[in-house]
Order: structure tokens, then sequence, then C-alpha cells
């Protein structure tokens, strides 16, 4: 019997979720179906009765995307330690009755840095734009690295520095307000996981964060140069990256976690890819 998977978010005509594991399960030959579903917002249970609907006619796992990842990490009976963190889960499993969830929201944003833009995180300085539930899921992947140094970096100090606080024991975390970044030099990654290339705004920086030999990455895909990326370009950033490499790995990495076959991400990486330029 062909084993059913489905993406659940609102909206959700945008997602290419099901393209990916469709390439990836033609790829790895597994018999497999993925679908899109998109969830209600009211009531507030309808998104538990769906997910627990799919799960009872069979379902294997779901990607869980916005507005639903909070919920979905509320709903599950098991949490990895990536996903307690973050407080949200972007992948389910449905093994004997019980709701396993996953984030691997961090672990596709490191895989795409370190192994696609091939740039090491070990010794290096990082800094992170926002305090959002992308940065929440990075965090434990990028203390795992090894940085130097990590910086997080919000409009919101109080809450940045508790989410800091959370996890400080973990490795070289600094938490900061958007101010104090000018004295703290050029970093050798700068990621942008705010709002703002969402609405083509620029994240309050200046160029001075960016090492001309060092990546800036934005966490949104498929938006050409965005301001943030613009702005590093201009501040002599050659490699600039967007968000795409990332939805790829983290939704090979869910698939690994169902199917037990972890797949090629590259030739799926450069189909999705949208020009910068």
């Amino acid at each position: 019997m062909t084993d059913q998977y489905a993406v659940i978010g609102n909206p959700i005509g945008h997602t290419k979720s099901p393209l990916i594991h469709g390439l990836f399960a033609q790829e790895t030959q597994q018999d497999m179906s993925y679908t899109a579903i998109e969830g209600s917002v009211e009531p507030q249970d309808a998104f538990a009765g769906t997910v627990h609907a799919f799960a009872a006619a069979g379902g294997k796992g779901m990607n869980v995307t916005a507005p639903f990842k909070l919920k979905a990490f509320a709903i599950a009976d098991e949490r990895s330690e990536r996903a307690a963190l973050a407080g949200a889960a972007n992948a389910l499993s449905f093994k004997d009755g019980r709701i396993v969830a996953e984030n691997f929201d961090g672990v596709g944003l490191l895989r795409d840095i370190e192994v696609n833009l091939n740039l090491p995180m070990a010794g290096k300085r990082v800094l992170v734009l926002g305090a959002g539930g992308a940065v929440r899921g990075a965090l434990l992947p990028f203390i795992a690295a090894r940085p130097a140094e990590l910086v997080i970096a919000n409009r919101d100090i109080a809450k940045v520095k508790a989410l800091a606080a959370q996890v400080a024991a973990g490795g070289p975390l600094i938490a900061c307000g958007y101010s104090e970044l000018e004295a703290m030099g050029r970093f050798d990654l700068v990621v942008n996981a705010t709002s703002a290339s969402l609405t083509g705004e620029l994240p309050p920086v200046t160029p001075s964060v960016f090492s001309p030999t060092g990546v800036a990455y934005e966490l949104a895909y498929g938006k050409r140069l965005t301001p943030f990326l613009r702005l590093a370009r201009n501040a002599g950033v050659e490699s600039v990256a967007d968000g795409v490499g990332m939805l790829v790995e983290q939704a090979a990495a869910a698939f690994t976690w169902w199917r037990g076959v972890q797949p090629e991400t590259r030739a799926v990486i450069e189909r999705l890819t949208v020009s910068l330029d």
C-alpha cells in the first residue's frame, strides 16, 4: 500500500513541498504519495482535528508550515530537543497512535550554509537578525557547529535576551539590539531571519556588519535580490543566497526521518532556484 504524507498550512497554494517530496520519492524509489492540505484556522481545534483524521486514515507523517507550527508542537505526544527549544514543529510522524514532533528548519539551514555554500561555521563570527520561530529552531544546530561567536540581534531586546538565556549553556551566544551591532565589527555570516523581506523592507542594519569574504543569507526565497541582499552586495559581499536551499534541505531531513533513506538535494535546489540578479 502506498504510504501517505502531506503538508498542512494556510494558505498552502504556494507550497513546493509536494514537488520536492515527489522528486525525492522518485529518486529513492519510495512507494509514497504527498499532498497539500489547506488547514482551517478556525475553530481553534480545527488543526488538531485535521491532523488526527489524517493519521487515523493511515497517514504516516506531515510537514507543517505557517500558521500551524506552534499548534503542531502543542498537540504532539513526544517532542525532540530542537522542537522543544523552538516551541514549534515543522514535521510530524505518526507512530503507534502517538504524534512525534520535530523541527528541521535549523538543520536544513545549517546544511545549506555549510555544505551547499561551503561555509563551515566552526570558528566563524555569525550574526542572526530576528528572534522568531525560525531563529529558535536554528540555535541548537548553529551552536553545535561551534562558531567562534554567535550574535542574535532583535528590536525587542528583552525577547532576544530571554531566548539566549534558554540556551546560554550551549555555547558562545550573545543577544543584543540592532544599535549595538556597530561596535561589533564584521561577521563571516549574516542571516536575515526577520520578516522585513516579506514586505520589501530592510532590517535595521548597516553595511558595517558584512565581511566581503563572508556570506549574506536571506531566509525568504524566490524574491530575487531583496533589500537585505542588495545591501550586502553593495557592501562588497560576493556570496549571497536566499532560503531555497534551506527549504529543500529541511525537506530532505524530514524525508530521511520518515523513510530511513537520504535523498540527494542538489538537483532539486537547482530546479527551484530563482536567479538573484
